[in-house]
């Protein structure tokens, strides 16, 4: 049998990588010569969680095509969210919480989609449905993907069944779920070491709202102005990354984790759109979106429905 590339979207986060990582685990322990790779590079807060539980990061690769026959992704559907010559090799699976979007494949396939906060939420479901036992350290991987993905149960993506799974995870894990989660999300949202020019791909992912062409990227900070006080250079940077990638909208979001809300710098021919979708005014390239903290439930909705 050849082997099966999981991995995650484009821009990793720590659900992306460290679901990869988790189900490659699992498909070994069933008999599948599974490795998790990963399409960019590793945020702090990822590299936080895979230094805490004695992981190195996964195999970087630039093309699936060439790589294997067969792959299987996590924590995405959408074809321009995915790898580079995806159209060239099989997709067998897929395990994913986002909406389904651009997707399609020539043959049938295992896909699990359901509406939780994180993929590891229904990785430890699957765990379960094949009587195979969390390691400590996937387990802690596994906890590290839910803090994340529900900002340590603050987002509004977060369901019941994300808070069982994580407080499960964190006692195999034998860890403080409060005192891991919040070291975690603090350590990702450390921004000292990082460009602009990171800071705009560090999340960035692509979405097509009809005919509109788009980028929406997430920050975490503890202090927002340490974005927003380089607010014009942020903006040129982001003219050029439109220019170059042909966009109509760059949405660029910029988290409080302790306050929970955004600020979002809107730049592109649909900027006043995007804003007016939100009931918002766009002042200085800047709209303030009290309360919102997900891309998935809070932003992607509303600009499905707006643009």
């Amino acid at each position: 049998m050849s082997k099966v590339l999981i991995f995650g979207h484009k821009n990793p986060d720590t659900d992306t990588i460290t679901s990869a990582v988790s189900y490659a685990y699992l498909k070994q322990q069933l008999g599948v010569d599974a490795e998790a790779v990963r399409l960019g590079e590793v945020n702090n807060e990822t590299q936080y969680a895979l230094e805490k539980f004695g992981f190195d990061a996964p195999r970087l690769i630039s093309n699936v095509a060439g790589e294997a026959s067969e792959v299987i992704l996590v924590d995405h559907n959408e074809r321009q969210q995915s790898a580079e010559g995806i159209e060239e090799v099989k997709v067998t699976e897929v395990i994913d919480h986002h909406r389904i979007a651009n997707f399609e494949t020539s043959d049938p396939l295992y896909y699990r989609a359901e509406p939780v906060g994180c993929t590891a939420t229904i990785l430890n479901k699957i765990f379960k449905e094949n009587n195979v036992e969390v390691p400590s350290n996937i387990a802690g991987l596994m906890l590290s993907a839910i803090v994340s993905d529900t900002l340590l149960f603050k987002s509004p993506t977060c369901t019941e069944q994300d808070v069982q799974a994580g407080k499960e995870l964190a006692e195999i894990a034998g860890v403080n779920l409060d005192e891991y989660g919040l070291a975690m999300l603090k350590a990702g949202a450390d921004l000292s070491d990082k460009s602009l020019e990171d800071l705009l791909s560090l999340d960035g992912k692509e979405f097509a709202f009809g005919e509109v062409k788009s980028v929406i990227a997430q920050v975490n900070a503890v202090d927002v102005n340490d974005v927003l006080n380089r607010k014009d250079e942020l903006v040129s940077l982001i003219k050029q990354n439109i220019e170059e990638n042909d966009l109509n909208l760059f949405f660029f979001v910029v988290t409080d984790i302790l306050n929970n809300d955004s600020t979002a710098v809107v730049v592109g021919d649909a900027a006043e759109a995007a804003a007016e979708a939100f009931g918002k005014e766009l002042v200085n390239d800047l709209v303030d979106l009290p309360g919102v903290v997900s891309r998935k439930k809070q932003i992607v909705p509303v600009l499905t429905e707006g643009l």
